[in-house]
């Protein structure tokens, strides 16, 4: 232990002595907030190798604390009329240039060139300066998880893992208990279920480090091997420095901008609370010591029990569900209000809902500020959902189908196929790929997101600007599938929204990053940062590049890239959205079916299996 705290020590110096990097245009996260490689120096022999890491400073408290006011009530005075997101680097006379905001996973099994700009949960977890980890999920294994912990460090790290198997003999529970047993710094919280038929399917990381900062990362992937050769998405904090001020949970109330780190910071204390005292008190405690200024994202969250709209203040309480996207949603406006704009849902589970409930959900994803129901436009909508072909050639084949699920055997289920159906779109595609595009236009080019081949655990809802999906109006990264128990029913004749299950997600959007109204998000392809120009040079599986796009009348109007490059000329950020999924979309064919975990399947995978159907073994 002596050991160790030298070592820490000799870290500490470093920091402090480590230059900052200069301004570039290309603007992305910190590198403080991913760890670095190892690097054994061959004067040294010490064990503790991850210890002499060359780790780079976090922001300074001084330095975010001069950019905001250092008293609650000054900030609760400028908080209204001040722009969701402070200043950031000045802006050149060239664009600025975004990483995406919202990462896709590392998948095992795919070639070494598709896993560019992606996070894996070692990542997140193999940081040696992390002191205190929490962890939240729906199912976990526990040694996996202590395996992604540096391994000279992991024994130091106080690990809390929440979930929420409640039964006693519930599988799930007792691995975990179990498992947890073997380690002295693990301490397992069992969340409180208000609903019975609720899950605590919330995926999120929390972590306290050594240098005295934070960070959140909300995913979508569970806490097991198999999740992680399935495409998941990462979204990660910056690392978040104590404050230079004293403030407690009262202070974090009122009329936050939505999308900036106060607004943020409320919402999560309150989700946090949610649990209760006894569970994540100490949690939200600590947190509430942390500046979260530099956060630009708004937080959409799930807590099971009612909700009354009508008694609810969303200035001073967060809320839930279905009600809390919209809430966030009606803060700002799409760029381009007077075009068709097109909605893809993307999931791995669609639950037994109705048409009218389906309608609703819609009709809430349409909002934003000045949204009127008669002159806006009535989007688009397509449903990203795998087939079983897709999951027989995916990186696990079957294996990986019984963590994907649409119902579609009895007489309710096919009722509710039949007004899916036309919105249902492939996730891979490509075995009617060619041949569908083909019949559009032969200068249709696929723009490939090279995750075809692994499975989709990942869960967005992002609204395209146009039917030609070539800017971003905002997205949604989430845990929470299409259903009435993670979104919440309908508002009953009280006023009242049922939600039943834990979620939690994230809506970023463009004009976060804009310092004058000046900001686009587009859909970037096999990595996270956006092309100078406009993204639609696009590199094929043998890396070759076609810069002469362009689409037909049937694709929007001749010349629809050379206008969209005109309007670029406009924006002076470009926020780059990390595509899980090929551009354009293929529909399904008539004859062509989702996944159905639970219907067995003859046919063998690619290697070999065939499926029982789920929980037949």
């Amino acid at each position: 232990m002596e050991h160790v705290s030298n070592k820490r020590r000799r870290i500490s110096a470093d920091i402090s002595d480590e230059d900052h990097d200069s301004d570039c245009e290309i603007i992305g996260v910190s590198t403080a907030s991913k760890p670095p490689k190892k690097q054994r120096p061959a004067s040294i022999t010490s064990v503790y190798t991850s210890l002499r890491t060359p780790i780079s400073p976090p922001p300074t408290r001084q330095s975010l604390s001069e950019r905001h006011e250092g008293h609650t009530d000054k900030r609760k005075r400028s908080a209204a009329s001040r722009s969701p997101i402070l200043s950031q680097r000045p802006i050149s006379s060239t664009s600025r240039l975004i990483p995406s905001p919202i990462h896709l996973s590392t998948v095992n099994g795919l070639a070494e060139s598709t896993n560019v700009d992606t996070v894996s949960l070692r990542d997140i977890l193999g940081d040696p300066l992390i002191k205190e980890c929490w962890l939240f999920n729906y199912l976990i294994d526990v040694d996996f998880v202590m395996s992604q912990l540096d391994e000279d460090t992991r024994d130091l790290v106080q690990v809390k893992i929440v979930h929420g198997s409640w039964k006693e003999e519930d599988p799930n529970r007792i691995n975990i208990a179990e498992a947890a047993k073997r380690y002295d710094n693990v301490q397992v919280i069992t969340a409180y279920m208000a609903e019975m038929y609720g899950t605590h399917h919330s995926k999120m990381i929390i972590l306290f480090r050594h240098d005295d900062t934070a960070q959140i990362s909300i995913i979508t992937g569970n806490f097991i091997v198999r999740d992680w050769s399935m495409c998941q998405a990462v979204w990660r904090s910056p690392l978040l420095p104590l404050q230079t001020f004293p403030s407690t949970l009262q202070d974090i109330v009122g009329q936050f901008p939505m999308g900036g780190g106060y607004r943020f910071k409320r919402d999560i204390l309150q989700y946090l609370n949610s649990y209760g005292q006894r569970r994540t008190g100490p949690l939200t405690a600590e947190l509430t010591k942390y500046e979260f200024s530099s956060i630009r994202a708004a937080l959409v969250a799930s807590v099971p029990g009612k909700q009354n709209l009508r008694d609810t203040d969303p200035d001073q309480e967060t809320l839930w569900g279905w009600p809390g996207l919209k809430h966030v949603l009606r803060s700002f406006n799409p760029q381009t209000p007077k075009m068709k704009p097109h909605i893809v849902m993307q999931c791995s589970s669609v639950a037994s809902i109705s048409n009218k409930w389906m309608e609703h959900f819609q009709k809430m994803l349409r909002y934003h500020k000045s949204f009127q129901p008669s002159p806006s436009p009535v989007p688009r909508f397509s449903l990203v959902f795998p087939s079983a072909d897709e999951i027989r050639r995916s990186v696990d084949g079957y294996a990986c189908g019984g963590s994907i699920h649409m119902k579609t055997q009895t007489s309710a289920q096919r009722k509710q196929l039949e007004f899916l159906k036309p919105m249902l779109c492939h996730w891979a595609g490509d075995e009617r790929a060619n041949a569908a595009i083909a019949e559009r236009s032969e200068k249709v080019q696929v723009r490939q997101a090279q995750r075809r081949r692994a499975a989709p655990h990942i869960k967005t809802y992002i609204r395209f600007s146009d039917e030609n999906m070539t800017s971003v109006d905002w997205v949604l990264m989430t845990s929470a599938n299409l259903s009435k128990q993670a979104w919440g029913e309908e508002v009953n004749g009280k006023g009242e929204v049922r939600i039943c299950s834990y979620e939690i997600g994230v809506v970023v959007w463009p004009a976060l990053w804009d310092d004058g109204g000046e900001a686009e998000m587009v859909p970037v392809f096999g990595k996270d940062t956006p092309d100078n120009d406009y993204d639609n040079v696009e590199k094929t599986e043998e890396g070759e590049m076609d810069e002469d796009v362009e689409t037909t009348d049937d694709e929007g109007g001749d010349g629809v890239f050379a206008n969209r490059k005109e309007q670029n000329r406009q924006y002076r950020t470009r926020v780059g959205l990390r595509m899980p999924y090929d551009l354009p979309l293929v529909p399904y064919a008539e004859d062509e079916m989702p996944w159905c975990a639970a219907a067995p399947c003859s046919e063998p995978d690619w290697m070999g299996r065939t499926w029982p159907g789920f929980g037949n073994s």
